[in-house]
C-alpha cells in the first residue's frame, strides 16, 4: 500500500503525462521479485468426466433423436453450405412432431391461446365469444389472472375438473379432478409415477414390464432410475398384438431375478400402430390383478384410430366395467398428451395422468414429488383445458372446429393406408396395417452381407440400413434397434405426418433406396 501510494504520490496515474508503461517499469526495477511472471500452474484434472458421472445417466439412450438424427443435422448443414448431395433436402421422418411437418394448428386452440397470453384482445371483435369465455375462466383461475404465474403444483384446479368432465364423457364413468395431475406432456408423468414405484435392490429391485418393440422413453427412463426392464414382445405376425400368454412368460422368468411390479401398456403402439380389443385389455386387467401389477396405459394416440374394425378403449373404462373385485383394486395410471392426436401441439408440452386406486399416504407423497418441479407449465395447462373443452354444438366456432378436427384426422387415415400398401409393393420390406398412431414400423430384409458390412462398422445391422438411406436420399428415419425387436428382425419407424406429396416422395426414395441396397449387398 505504502509503494502504491507512492507512485501516486510522484504522478504515476493517468492523470498526468507520465505513462502508465513507464511507471510500470520503473516499479519493476525497484521490487523485480514483486512483478515476475510466475510459472503456467498445471492444469487440474475435472471433476465430471465419463469416467466418474453418473454411470445411470451414461447408460440411457433414446433412439428417436440419438445418432442418425445428429447426422441429419450434419447434412442440412452441408446444404445450407452448398455442398452437393443427391437430394436438397432433409425430410425428418424420424418424429411425431405434427406442425414441424407441415400440419396447421387447429384455430380455436390458438385463438384462445392468445387471449390468454395477451388479455387486451379479449376487447377485440375479432376473436369469438366461445374462445373469450374460456380465456377468461382460464385466466380467472391463475394467480394475478395470469398465464406467468406459477400453480398449483397438480395444476390450475379449474383445468383439472375441465379433465375430468372430458374423461367422464369418453367413458360414461365419473372421474375425480382429485385424481387429476397435469404434467408436462405425457412423459413427466409417466416418469414420475416411475420414479414412486422403483424401489429395492438385488432380486428385489422393481422389474418394470414393457413391450418390444417399446417407445425409447421407456428404457430410457428406466435406466436412469436402475429399474430392471422386463420385454415382454408383442405378435408381429398377428398385427402386432398383445398375447397374455407372452406376458405370463415375461414375468415368470423376470421373477428369478428381480420383483415384477409394474405393467406398461401403449394403446394405440409406438411405434407398432396397433389398436387393442377390448378383450385383450380385459385380459391384461385381470393377468395385473392375478400378479399384482401397478398398470401403465399410455393411451396419448386415443384419437388415432384409422381401421374400420378398431375401436379405442380406454383402460379406465374396461377396469370400471369389470365389476368392484377389478375396479377397486388395480391400481392404474393412464396418460394423455397435447401433443399427438389432432392437436399435435407439441410444444406447448400439455398433459395430464389419472391415477385411480392409489393409497391415499402415497397421494401424498406424488403431490410432494411434483411440488419439487413447482409446476408444468400453465400454458400447456391452458393448451391440455382446451384439447378437453372444445368448441359444443350451438357454439360459435363450433362448426370450424370440428371440420379442422376431421380434416385432420381423415388425412392421416389415407396417409396410413398409403403408406402400408407402398411398403407392401416393395420387395424385401413387409408393414403390417397402421390401424392407429403416427408410424409405420416396417420389417426390412437384410442381406447377411449387409449384416457383415455393418458389424464391421461397429453398427447395429438396421442403423447401417438407415444411416445409408439417409446419406443416399436424405429421409431420415429410426432404426428398429433403438426401439427393440425380436433377435434376427430388421425394421425401422417412420412417421406418417409429411404431406400427401411429400410423403409419397419419402415412400418412394425408400422403395428405389431399398432395391437398390438389396442389390448391392446381394
Amino acid at each position: 500500500m505504502q509503494r502504491a501510494a507512492a507512485l501516486v504520490r510522484r504522478g504515476c496515474c493517468p492523470r498526468t503525462p507520465r505513462p502508465w508503461g513507464r511507471c510500470l517499469s520503473s516499479a519493476a526495477a525497484e521490487a523485480p521479485a514483486v512483478l515476475q511472471v510466475r510459472p503456467e500452474r498445471s492444469r487440474r484434472e475435472r471433476i465430471l468426466t465419463l469416467e466418474s458421472m453418473n454411470p445411470r445417466v451414461k447408460a440411457v439412450e433414446y433412439a428417436v433423436r440419438g445418432p442418425i438424427v445428429l447426422k441429419a443435422g450434419e447434412i442440412e448443414l452441408e446444404l445450407q453450405k452448398g455442398i452437393k448431395k443427391p437430394f436438397t433436402e432433409v425430410i425428418r421422418a424420424n418424429i411425431g412432431d405434427a406442425q414441424a411437418m407441415g400440419q396447421q394448428p387447429i384455430t380455436f386452440l390458438r385463438q384462445v391461446m392468445a387471449l390468454c397470453t395477451y388479455p387486451n384482445l379479449l376487447d377485440s371483435p375479432s376473436f369469438p365469444e366461445d374462445a373469450k369465455k374460456r380465456a377468461r375462466r382460464i385466466l380467472q383461475a391463475c394467480g394475478g389472472n395470469s398465464l406467468g404465474s406459477y400453480s398449483a403444483s397438480q395444476g390450475v384446479n379449474c383445468i383439472r375438473e375441465d379433465v375430468a368432465a372430458y374423461i367422464t364423457r369418453r367413458d360414461g364413468v365419473p372421474a375425480d379432478p382429485d385424481n387429476i395431475y397435469l404434467t408436462t406432456g405425457a412423459s413427466d408423468g409417466i416418469t414420475t409415477i416411475l420414479k414412486i414405484l422403483v424401489s429395492g435392490g438385488g432380486k428385489s429391485r422393481t422389474g418394470v414390464m414393457i413391450p418390444i418393440p417399446q417407445y425409447p422413453l421407456y428404457s430410457a427412463v428406466l435406466s436412469e432410475l436402475g429399474a430392471v426392464q422386463v420385454n415382454y414382445y408383442l405378435d408381429e405376425d398377428n398385427c402386432w398384438a398383445l398375447n397374455v400368454q407372452e406376458l405370463r412368460r415375461a414375468v415368470r422368468e423376470a421373477k428369478e431375478h428381480c420383483d415384477p411390479k409394474v405393467l406398461c401398456i401403449i394403446n394405440p403402439g409406438n411405434p407398432t400402430g396397433q389398436v387393442q380389443s377390448r378383450k385383450c385389455i380385459e385380459d391384461v386387467i385381470r393377468f395385473a390383478w392375478e400378479e399384482k401389477l401397478f398398470l401403465l396405459a399410455d393411451e396419448v394416440y386415443q384419437d388415432n384410430v384409422y381401421s374400420a374394425d378398431c375401436r379405442f378403449h380406454s383402460f379406465k373404462k374396461v377396469l370400471s366395467e369389470m365389476g368392484p373385485e377389478f375396479s377397486s383394486n388395480v391400481e392404474l395410471a393412464s396418460f394423455h398428451s397435447t401433443s399427438k392426436g389432432y392437436m399435435g401441439e407439441c410444444g406447448y408440452r400439455g398433459g395430464y395422468m389419472e391415477v385411480i386406486n392409489l393409497h391415499p399416504e402415497i397421494k401424498g407423497q406424488l403431490v410432494k414429488l411434483l411440488s419439487v418441479r413447482l409446476c408444468p407449465p400453465v400454458s400447456g395447462q391452458a393448451a391440455m383445458d382446451i384439447m378437453v373443452n372444445p368448441p359444443v354444438p350451438g357454439e360459435e366456432s363450433f362448426e370450424q372446429f370440428l371440420k379442422e378436427k376431421e380434416s385432420v384426422l381423415s388425412n392421416l387415415a389415407k396417409k396410413a393406408k398409403l403408406t402400408e400398401d407402398l411398403f407392401n409393393q416393395v420387395p424385401g420390406i413387409r408393414c403390417n396395417p397402421l390401424q392407429g398412431a403416427m408410424y409405420a414400423f416396417p420389417r426390412i430384409v437384410l442381406p447377411p452381407r449387409a449384416v457383415e458390412a455393418a458389424q464391421a462398422h461397429n453398427m447395429a445391422p438396421d442403423m447401417f440400413y438407415c444411416m445409408k438411406l439417409l446419406e443416399e436420399t436424405g429421409v431420415c428415419v429410426v432404426p428398429g434397434s433403438g426401439f427393440g425387436q425380436r433377435e434376427g428382425t430388421y425394421h425401422f419407424r417412420m412417421t406418417i405426418l409429411p404431406p400427401v406429396e411429400k410423403l409419397k416422395t419419402v415412400l418412394q426414395r425408400v422403395k428405389d433406396f431399398h432395391i437398390q441396397f438389396l442389390g448391392e449387398f446381394a
